[in-house]
Protein backbone atom coordinates (compact mmCIF):
# COMPACT_ATOMS: atom_id res chain seq x y z
CA UNK A 1 0.00 0.00 0.00
CA UNK A 2 1.11 3.49 -1.01
CA UNK A 3 2.30 5.96 1.89
CA UNK A 4 0.25 8.46 2.50
CA UNK A 5 0.83 12.28 1.86
CA UNK A 6 1.06 13.46 5.53
CA UNK A 7 4.09 10.24 6.09
CA UNK A 8 5.94 11.57 3.02
CA UNK A 9 5.85 14.60 3.78
CA UNK A 10 7.37 13.91 7.20
CA UNK A 11 9.99 11.76 5.96
CA UNK A 12 10.98 13.83 3.48
CA UNK A 13 11.28 17.14 6.32
CA UNK A 14 13.02 14.26 8.62
CA UNK A 15 15.68 13.81 5.48
CA UNK A 16 16.01 17.56 4.61
CA UNK A 17 17.21 18.07 8.25
CA UNK A 18 19.80 14.84 7.91
CA UNK A 19 20.97 16.57 4.48
CA UNK A 20 22.12 19.83 6.18
CA UNK A 21 23.56 18.08 9.24
CA UNK A 22 25.47 15.27 7.20
CA UNK A 23 26.07 17.35 4.00
CA UNK A 24 29.20 15.57 2.50
CA UNK A 25 28.46 11.87 3.31
CA UNK A 26 30.72 9.44 2.28
CA UNK A 27 31.02 5.53 2.42
CA UNK A 28 33.04 5.19 5.80
CA UNK A 29 34.76 1.56 4.44
CA UNK A 30 38.09 2.47 2.31
CA UNK A 31 38.02 1.61 -1.25
CA UNK A 32 39.57 2.41 -4.58
CA UNK A 33 37.55 -0.20 -6.91
CA UNK A 34 34.28 -2.15 -7.12
CA UNK A 35 36.36 -5.49 -5.68
CA UNK A 36 37.62 -3.89 -2.89
CA UNK A 37 34.57 -2.63 -1.60
CA UNK A 38 32.44 -5.62 -2.17
CA UNK A 39 35.29 -7.56 0.02
CA UNK A 40 35.13 -4.80 2.40
CA UNK A 41 31.70 -4.63 2.86
CA UNK A 42 31.76 -8.59 2.91
CA UNK A 43 34.25 -8.24 5.78
CA UNK A 44 32.46 -5.61 7.74
CA UNK A 45 29.50 -8.27 8.48
CA UNK A 46 29.79 -7.95 13.11
CA UNK A 47 32.50 -6.13 12.38
CA UNK A 48 33.04 -2.47 12.59
CA UNK A 49 33.72 -0.55 9.52
CA UNK A 50 37.08 1.67 11.66
CA UNK A 51 38.19 -2.23 12.15
CA UNK A 52 37.66 -2.99 8.27
CA UNK A 53 40.14 -0.46 7.17
CA UNK A 54 42.90 -1.58 9.90
CA UNK A 55 42.93 -4.97 7.74
CA UNK A 56 41.94 -3.97 4.24
CA UNK A 57 45.66 -2.79 3.43
CA UNK A 58 47.30 -4.96 3.82
CA UNK A 59 44.94 -7.26 2.06
CA UNK A 60 44.25 -5.51 -0.97
CA UNK A 61 48.40 -4.74 -1.35
CA UNK A 62 48.92 -8.50 -1.67
CA UNK A 63 45.67 -9.93 -3.97
CA UNK A 64 45.08 -6.70 -6.29
CA UNK A 65 42.37 -8.54 -8.26
CA UNK A 66 40.29 -11.39 -8.38
CA UNK A 67 42.39 -13.93 -9.96
CA UNK A 68 44.80 -13.45 -7.07
CA UNK A 69 41.70 -13.83 -4.66
CA UNK A 70 40.88 -17.14 -6.38
CA UNK A 71 44.27 -18.70 -6.39
CA UNK A 72 45.18 -17.51 -2.54
CA UNK A 73 45.42 -19.85 0.29
CA UNK A 74 42.76 -19.49 2.24
CA UNK A 75 45.19 -20.07 5.29
CA UNK A 76 46.69 -16.79 4.11
CA UNK A 77 43.07 -14.64 3.67
CA UNK A 78 42.01 -15.92 6.67
CA UNK A 79 45.31 -14.22 8.73
CA UNK A 80 45.13 -11.31 7.30
CA UNK A 81 41.31 -10.85 7.93
CA UNK A 82 41.49 -12.66 11.39
CA UNK A 83 40.60 -9.82 13.41
CA UNK A 84 37.28 -9.17 11.68
CA UNK A 85 35.35 -11.95 13.40
CA UNK A 86 34.00 -14.87 11.16
CA UNK A 87 37.24 -15.07 9.97
CA UNK A 88 36.69 -18.70 8.12
CA UNK A 89 33.40 -18.28 6.90
CA UNK A 90 34.82 -14.91 5.47
CA UNK A 91 37.49 -16.02 3.42
CA UNK A 92 35.45 -18.64 1.84
CA UNK A 93 33.56 -15.84 0.50
CA UNK A 94 35.76 -13.59 -0.75
CA UNK A 95 37.89 -16.44 -2.44
CA UNK A 96 34.41 -17.90 -3.58
CA UNK A 97 32.96 -14.58 -5.03
CA UNK A 98 36.44 -14.00 -7.31
CA UNK A 99 35.57 -17.64 -8.56
CA UNK A 100 32.08 -17.02 -9.06
CA UNK A 101 33.02 -13.10 -10.86
CA UNK A 102 35.79 -14.88 -13.36
CA UNK A 103 33.16 -17.74 -14.03
CA UNK A 104 30.15 -15.78 -14.35
CA UNK A 105 31.16 -12.12 -14.85
CA UNK A 106 34.16 -11.90 -17.11
CA UNK A 107 36.12 -11.01 -14.44
CA UNK A 108 34.19 -7.80 -13.66
CA UNK A 109 32.19 -7.27 -10.52
CA UNK A 110 28.66 -7.27 -11.47
CA UNK A 111 26.67 -3.71 -11.89
CA UNK A 112 23.22 -5.18 -11.06
CA UNK A 113 21.52 -5.95 -7.70
CA UNK A 114 20.24 -9.44 -9.08
CA UNK A 115 23.71 -10.43 -10.40
CA UNK A 116 25.49 -9.13 -7.10
CA UNK A 117 23.65 -11.32 -4.78
CA UNK A 118 24.76 -14.64 -6.52
CA UNK A 119 28.10 -14.03 -5.33
CA UNK A 120 28.85 -15.33 -1.84
CA UNK A 121 28.45 -13.33 1.22
CA UNK A 122 26.91 -11.03 -1.03
CA UNK A 123 22.88 -10.38 0.21
CA UNK A 124 20.49 -7.02 -0.59
CA UNK A 125 22.59 -4.96 1.68
CA UNK A 126 26.38 -5.61 0.33
CA UNK A 127 24.73 -5.38 -3.21
CA UNK A 128 23.41 -1.88 -2.19
CA UNK A 129 26.34 -0.89 -0.54
CA UNK A 130 28.16 -1.49 -3.99
CA UNK A 131 25.78 -0.20 -6.26
CA UNK A 132 25.33 3.36 -4.74
CA UNK A 133 29.35 3.50 -4.02
CA UNK A 134 31.32 1.83 -6.70
CA UNK A 135 28.62 2.29 -9.42
CA UNK A 136 26.53 5.35 -8.73
CA UNK A 137 23.60 3.25 -9.10
CA UNK A 138 20.91 4.07 -6.00
CA UNK A 139 20.11 1.69 -3.76
CA UNK A 140 18.98 1.50 -0.10
CA UNK A 141 21.24 -0.54 2.49
CA UNK A 142 19.23 -1.50 5.25
CA UNK A 143 21.54 -2.05 7.81
CA UNK A 144 20.74 -2.15 11.75
CA UNK A 145 20.93 1.46 12.09
CA UNK A 146 18.76 2.43 9.28
CA UNK A 147 16.12 0.15 10.46
CA UNK A 148 16.13 1.77 13.66
CA UNK A 149 15.68 4.60 12.48
CA UNK A 150 13.02 3.68 9.81
CA UNK A 151 11.05 2.25 13.06
CA UNK A 152 11.87 5.69 15.15
CA UNK A 153 11.20 8.22 12.28
CA UNK A 154 7.73 6.04 11.83
CA UNK A 155 8.74 5.35 8.37
CA UNK A 156 8.07 1.75 8.42
CA UNK A 157 6.97 -0.96 11.35
CA UNK A 158 9.11 -3.45 10.17
CA UNK A 159 12.28 -5.52 11.31
CA UNK A 160 12.22 -6.72 7.52
CA UNK A 161 14.75 -5.50 5.95
CA UNK A 162 13.43 -5.96 2.67
CA UNK A 163 10.05 -4.71 3.48
CA UNK A 164 12.23 -1.59 5.13
CA UNK A 165 14.12 -1.23 1.78
CA UNK A 166 10.50 -0.84 -0.14
CA UNK A 167 8.74 1.03 2.28
CA UNK A 168 10.79 3.78 2.57
CA UNK A 169 12.15 3.85 -0.85
CA UNK A 170 8.37 5.29 -1.74
CA UNK A 171 8.94 7.81 0.76
CA UNK A 172 12.32 9.48 -0.34
CA UNK A 173 13.17 10.33 -4.37
CA UNK A 174 15.13 7.16 -5.57
CA UNK A 175 17.82 9.48 -6.96
CA UNK A 176 18.41 10.21 -2.60
CA UNK A 177 18.48 6.53 -1.90
CA UNK A 178 22.00 6.17 -1.75
CA UNK A 179 22.89 9.25 0.43
CA UNK A 180 19.60 8.65 2.63
CA UNK A 181 21.14 5.01 3.36
CA UNK A 182 24.51 6.90 4.29
CA UNK A 183 23.02 9.78 6.08
CA UNK A 184 20.64 7.02 8.47
CA UNK A 185 24.13 5.24 8.83
CA UNK A 186 25.78 8.45 10.17
CA UNK A 187 22.87 9.75 12.25
CA UNK A 188 22.05 6.41 13.97
CA UNK A 189 26.37 6.04 14.91
CA UNK A 190 26.49 9.23 16.01
CA UNK A 191 23.23 10.73 17.72
CA UNK A 192 20.49 8.54 17.37
CA UNK A 193 22.43 5.33 19.59
CA UNK A 194 20.23 2.15 20.03
CA UNK A 195 20.27 1.95 23.73
CA UNK A 196 20.25 5.49 24.51
CA UNK A 197 19.62 8.34 21.92
CA UNK A 198 20.81 11.66 22.38
CA UNK A 199 17.63 13.26 22.05
CA UNK A 200 18.55 16.37 23.72
CA UNK A 201 21.51 16.57 20.76
CA UNK A 202 19.52 15.94 17.92
CA UNK A 203 18.97 18.27 15.09
CA UNK A 204 15.46 16.47 14.27
CA UNK A 205 14.03 16.64 18.01
CA UNK A 206 11.21 19.14 17.02
CA UNK A 207 9.59 16.51 14.42
CA UNK A 208 11.09 13.73 15.29
CA UNK A 209 7.85 10.97 16.44
CA UNK A 210 9.98 9.34 19.23
CA UNK A 211 11.79 12.57 21.07
CA UNK A 212 11.92 11.62 24.28
CA UNK A 213 13.32 7.74 24.34
CA UNK A 214 16.67 8.85 25.28
CA UNK A 215 18.51 11.41 27.07
CA UNK A 216 16.98 14.83 27.04
CA UNK A 217 19.02 17.01 29.38
CA UNK A 218 21.11 18.98 26.31
CA UNK A 219 24.57 18.76 27.98
CA UNK A 220 24.67 15.17 28.88
CA UNK A 221 23.44 14.26 25.45
CA UNK A 222 25.87 16.36 23.64
CA UNK A 223 28.14 14.44 25.92
CA UNK A 224 26.69 11.18 24.15
CA UNK A 225 27.48 12.73 20.43
CA UNK A 226 30.25 10.45 18.88
CA UNK A 227 32.03 12.33 16.06
CA UNK A 228 33.43 11.33 12.79
CA UNK A 229 37.02 10.89 14.47
CA UNK A 230 35.32 7.81 16.52
CA UNK A 231 35.00 6.07 13.34
CA UNK A 232 38.75 6.65 11.79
Amino acid sequence: MAPDSETRKSARAIYRILTKTYPNVRCELDFSNPLELTIATVLSAQCTDKRVNAVTPALFKKYRNVLAYAKASLNDIEDLIYTTGFFRAKARHIQGLAVKIIEDFDGDVPQTLEELITLPGVGRKTANVVLGHAFDIPGITVDTHFGRLSRRFEWSESKDPVKVEFEVGELIPQEEWTNLSQRMIWHGRRICHSRKPACGACPVAKICPSFGIGEMDKIKAKALVKSDEDFR
